[in-house]
């Protein structure tokens, strides 16, 4: 498969994308050329597992403090703190899942489940089957939209359609895990990071695979990519920071341009991903400029 033949590939030219690319390219490789990451990029690794992690689970209702995620050792007393250890979790291994992630993305999308839920759920890694229901992607009461940039206009927010039923998520899943092995093996390497990315971690929203946890998973699946794309490969971009600072009810906003699948929705959607991701970068380059002060 040339690269012309990527399905992805024409993504990539919808208006606003291709300087949304170029954007998060700089944004990133002024990162990575940031004289703290010579000597302590293991601890902006850590650091931006640890705010990443925090974020998705604030996207997902569950909104600490960064030093009371830093400080707690117990994730199991209620709702909100599980779904911090489950965010947790994932993001401490998701680096570790790179080599399963290129041969078998579907065998790690199960691992993160087993991950949120533990394996004393008897649904624990295994897609949800014919008659079972999704959760809910968002918190019930979201917040107003404020000061961001929304392409996909303001107003009340969109009602969301509901998960497709588990036939046409095996399908869609099993084409996404395709098209992904044939991207590490080689295949449509032309397509930038950002967009597949921005595809993989819509898709898994789009299909809500799993009974629980999707929102976090999808999150985390998209750092794997950034990792395994070679955008991000020492994954020090938190584009969960961003997401969450962006407001959950624009990234609803988003994900429904992405739902609808017009050019301009996917390519609001992809855009909004590369603005997370550059407000991603942003934090750890605070947290660099921290460390290069001596004070982290």
């Amino acid at each position: 498969m040339s690269t012309g033949t990527d399905p992805l590939a024409p993504l990539a030219q919808l208006p606003g994308v291709p300087d949304a690319v170029a954007e998060v390219r700089k944004a990133v490789d002024r990162l990575y050329g940031h004289r703290v990451m010579r000597r302590r990029a293991a601890e902006v690794t850590s650091e931006s597992a640890l705010r990443g992690a925090r974020a998705s689970a604030a996207v997902a209702g569950a909104d600490w403090p960064l030093e009371e995620v830093r400080r707690r050792t117990d994730f199991g007393l209620d709702t909100e703190a599980r779904t911090v250890g489950a965010a947790l979790r994932m993001a401490a291994e998701a680096g570790q899942l790179l080599s399963v992630w290129r041969h078998s993305p579907l065998q790690v999308l199960a691992r993160l489940h087993l991950l949120a839920v533990g394996d004393a759920d008897p649904a624990a890694g295994r897609p949800r089957r014919a008659g079972e229901r999704a959760e809910e992607l968002f918190p019930l009461e979201l917040e107003p939209v404020e000061s961001v940039e929304v392409e996909a206009g303001t107003g009340p927010l969109p009602v969301l359609p509901p998960a497709p039923d588990a036939e046409e998520v095996t399908a869609r899943l099993d084409q996404l895990s395709r098209l992904l092995v044939a991207r590490a093996e080689g295949h449509g390497v032309g397509t930038p990071a950002l967009v597949v990315a921005a595809v993989v971690h819509g898709e898994l929203l789009a299909l809500r695979p799993f009974g629980t946890h999707n929102g976090l998973i999808a999150r985390a699946a998209q750092r794997i990519v950034l990792i395994a794309e070679g955008l991000d490969p020492k994954s020090i971009c938190p584009a969960e920071v961003g997401l969450a600072e962006l407001g959950t009810g624009t990234y609803r906003r988003a994900l429904a341009g992405y739902l609808a699948g017009t050019p301009e929705g996917m390519a609001a959607w992809i855009a909004h991903c590369g603005r997370a991701l550059r407000l991603g970068v942003r934090e750890s380059t605070a947290v660099c400029e921290a460390m290069q002060r001596g004070m982290a």
